[in-house]
C-alpha cells in the first residue's frame, strides 16, 4: 500500500484556491464575484458567497449581468460568530454539498482575528501568560487544507490595515512611519492560496503577491478591472485539461476531508459510494492512500492524549496487527 502515487504530471482535476486583499471599499468582493461568475461558466447558480460581514454582501445581490443585462441572482450563506476555522470549514462543505462550484469567502479575515477566531483560540488556552498558539494553528491549519481539498474553486477575500511603525524623532516628538498594507490573516495564508493579490483603487490596481505564469494574463495585468471574462479564460485554461468523471473527483475529494477525521469516518462513508466510484478509487489507488491518511490522524491524535504513543501501541496490540479488519 502506497502513500502516494506518482505519476506523469497532468493538469486533470485542478481547483484553484484565489485570495483577493484590501482595505475597505478596495474593490474584492465586487472583483471575486466578477470573476467567480466566469469560473463558474456563466452560472450565477453555481456561484456562492460565504458572507461573515452580517449580510453586507447582500448589497452585491444585482452586479451579475448577463449580456442582455438581466440580473443573475447567485447563492448566498451568513455565517455568524463564533468565527472559529472549524465553522467555517463546516460552511465551506455546505456550499460543496449544495452544488455550488465557485465559492466566495467574505471575509477570511474573521477566522484570524474576529470572535471565537484563532486569535480568541489562542488566548482561551493561554496557561501562565503563554497564549496557546499551538491550539490554533493547528485549526487554522485544518481550515487551509479544507480549502485546497475542496471539490470547489474558491476565493477567499481578505481585509488589509495600514501597518505603521511609531518612535521617537530626534526632536522627542513622535514619529509614525508607514510600513505598508498588511493583509488580515496567517502570515502564510496569501502563499498557500494559488493565487494571491493585493486590490486597490475600488478593484481597478492589482498587486501581485503570488501567481502562476498561466493565470497572469487574466489575474496581472496590474490595471484595470477583472472581469467575468478573464474569470471564464481561467475556468476555460483549467477544464482544457484531461476530462475527468466529476462523481469520482467529487467522491475523492469528500473522502479527503473526511479522512481527517479518522478511520471511523472514512468506514461510514466509503459504502455510500456507488460501486462503480468505489472501483475507479481503488484502481488509481486512491482508496488506499486516503486510508492511509485517515490512521495517520487517528495516529497523531492518539500520540496527543494523555499516554501518548504508549497508549496508542497497547489500543493496536488489543486490536491485533490488522486492525482495520476486513475493511477494503
Amino acid at each position: 500500500m502506497s502513500v502516494i502515487n506518482i505519476r506523469e504530471a497532468h493538469r486533470e482535476g485542478a481547483r484553484l484556491v484565489i485570495c483577493l486583499a484590501g482595505i475597505s471599499g478596495g474593490g474584492k468582493t465586487f472583483t471575486a464575484l466578477q470573476l467567480a461568475y466566469g469560473m463558474a461558466n456563466f452560472n450565477s447558480k453555481k456561484v456562492g458567497l460565504l458572507c461573515t460581514e452580517n449580510g453586507r454582501g447582500r448589497l452585491n445581490s444585482e452586479i451579475l449581468k448577463n449580456e442582455a443585462d438581466v440580473i443573475q441572482r447567485f447563492q448566498v450563506g451568513d455565517l455568524d460568530a463564533p468565527f472559529s476555522p472549524k465553522r467555517y470549514t463546516e460552511a465551506v462543505l455546505e456550499f460543496q454539498k449544495a452544488g455550488v462550484e465557485v465559492l466566495v469567502v467574505d471575509s477570511g479575515s474573521h477566522e484570524w482575528e474576529g470572535t471565537g477566531g484563532c486569535e480568541e483560540i489562542a488566548e482561551s488556552g493561554a496557561v501562565r501568560g503563554m497564549k496557546d498558539w499551538a491550539t490554533a494553528k493547528r485549526e487554522h491549519k485544518k481550515f487551509v487544507n479544507a480549502l485546497l481539498a475542496s471539490d470547489m474553486h474558491i476565493i477567499v477575500c481578505v481585509r488589509a490595515r495600514e501597518k505603521v511603525k511609531i518612535s521617537k524623532g530626534s526632536d522627542g516628538k513622535t514619529v509614525v512611519e508607514p510600513q505598508g498594507f498588511q493583509p488580515i490573516c496567517e502570515k502564510n495564508f496569501m502563499f498557500e492560496m494559488t493565487a494571491s493579490l493585493l486590490m486597490w483603487n475600488e478593484g481597478t490596481v492589482q498587486e501581485v503577491m503570488k501567481c502562476p505564469a498561466d493565470l497572469r494574463p487574466m489575474l496581472a495585468r496590474g490595471n484595470g478591472y477583472i472581469t467575468p471574462a478573464d474569470g471564464k479564460a481561467i475556468r476555460d485554461w483549467v477544464d482544457g485539461a484531461k476530462a475527468l468523471d466529476p462523481d469520482v473527483e467529487a467522491a475523492r475529494n469528500m473522502l479527503r476531508s473526511i479522512s481527517e477525521k479518522g478511520m471511523d469516518a472514512y468506514k461510514a462513508e466509503w459504502p455510500k459510494l456507488s460501486a462503480k466510484v468505489q472501483k475507479v478509487l481503488k484502481a488509481d489507488g486512491s482508496h488506499d492512500r486516503l486510508k492511509l491518511a485517515a490512521e495517520a490522524f487517528d495516529k497523531a491524535r492518539d500520540a496527543a492524549k494523555p499516554g501518548g504513543e504508549a497508549l496508542a501501541g497497547l489500543n493496536a496490540e488489543l486490536a491485533g496487527d490488522d486492525a482495520s479488519g476486513s475493511f477494503e
